[in-house]
């Protein structure tokens, strides 16, 4: 199943979802689905997996804020709601990377760019990117960037 496009994955695993009755999960394939459909009709592309990554980069970072609003507002069946479309939406991303892998690819792309100062945080970031996308929360990552840099 791992030559197959990311979306084609996730159409399968909503026929999944249908087939098992899992409504929720079903839900939550269907918000991706739905996402990238609007992409591919309003740019007129098909989608490349490099794409539903960021894609569902964004969802998981979305989620995350709603979460963040939800208890601070008291309202922890909603943030359970978010949680779980999280879950859902990251089976579809690449494996996490942990703290050690990051910091790799940041010293890396530092070295590569003779980046020596918070102006060459940029180039840093253009370059560890596509390794990071999908795989790391790339709030961290800039921070780390940043502590590398001051």
């Amino acid at each position: 199943m791992a030559d197959h496009p990311l979306k084609a994955q996730i159409t399968e695993a909503m026929k999944d979802a249908m087939r098992a009755r899992a409504k929720e999960r079903l839900g939550a394939i269907r918000l991706i689905l739905s996402e990238l459909k609007k992409i591919e009709v309003d740019e007129r592309i098909d989608i490349d997996d490099t794409r539903v990554i960021s894609v569902l980069d964004k969802m998981v970072k979305q989620r995350r804020e709603s979460i963040k609003l939800y208890q601070a507002g008291g309202r922890e069946e909603l943030a359970a709601v978010e949680q779980a479309e999280i879950e859902v939406i990251q089976n579809f991303l690449p494996i996490a990377l942990t703290a050690d892998e990051i910091k790799a690819i940041l010293d890396l792309a530092i070295a590569e760019t003779g980046a020596t100062s918070m102006k060459d945080m940029g180039a840093v970031m253009n370059i560890a990117r596509p390794q990071l996308l999908g795989r790391a929360d790339m709030g961290l990552v800039s921070q780390l960037v940043k502590q590398q840099l001051s």
